[in-house]
């Protein structure tokens, strides 16, 4: 991918999500619109942000909803997205094999399913109180290995743990948050790194959100952390 950065754009104004693509466009390489924006605005938003950026050429669409039911109803939910052509398109690991095989087989051929592991907002402490005790990077990776069983084409997961799970799976998909520019602040991420080290860890794309949406000026800000890779 010639540019990894994906900017997370999670506002429930459309006009703000709009006219935010339009700023950064020449810096990032796609757009991920998640739950706050889908709830708002459906997939009627998604449309009116994607067709309406005015640009030579539309950006990839990363629609984040994380999907996670039982697999028929998960297969519906994305043969109901498929007229937005998303080229990557979210389902929970958790979901478990056969929810994870009937998703990509309900998408299109190219749309890139990726299954989330462990949310970057938990660390080790978070998971062994939810009855998970071998931490993060144990669970990431045996959430990888059902993900690729299930034919999907890669997960998300942390920064921390890319290295590993690449390296057991190179040709897969890495989809990677908690991103953060040196000296930023972390928010609610407890599992981080900058976006040069996760993209030498493995990255295949790089998440970013407030970084760049929460800067003066969001176009300076994305071109920035696109010259540091």
């Amino acid at each position: 991918m010639a540019n990894p950065i994906f900017v997370a754009v999670d506002t429930p104004d459309i006009a703000a999500a709009r006219a935010l693509v339009a700023a950064v466009a020449p810096h990032v390489g796609g757009v991920k619109l998640g739950l706050e924006f889908f709830c708002a605005h459906g997939a009627a938003g998604v449309a009116a942000v994607m067709d309406g950026q005015g640009l030579p050429q539309k950006l990839p669409l990363f629609l984040d909803l994380k999907l996670h039911d039982i697999p028929n109803t998960v297969a519906g939910a994305v043969r109901s997205l498929a007229p937005l052509a998303p080229a990557i398109l979210t389902v929970h690991a958790a979901g478990g094999h056969a929810m994870l095989a009937a998703a990509r087989a309900a998408a299109p051929s190219a749309t890139r399913v990726v299954a989330v592991t462990v949310l970057t907002s938990l660390d080790d402490a978070d998971l062994l109180a939810a009855g998970v005790p071998d931490g993060a990077a144990v669970q990431a990776a045996r959430l990888a290995q059902v993900t690729r069983g299930a034919g999907l084409d890669g997960i998300v997961c942390s920064p921390h743990e890319v290295a590993a799970v690449k390296a057991a799976w190179p040709d897969g998909l890495f989809v990677v948050p908690g991103v953060r520019p040196a000296g930023s602040d972390v928010g609610d991420q407890k599992r981080v790194m900058t976006p040069a080290a996760a993209l030498a860890a493995g990255a295949g794309v790089l998440v970013i959100g407030r970084p760049i949406t929460g800067a003066p000026d969001p176009a300076a800000a994305a071109a920035a952390i696109a010259a540091s890779l």
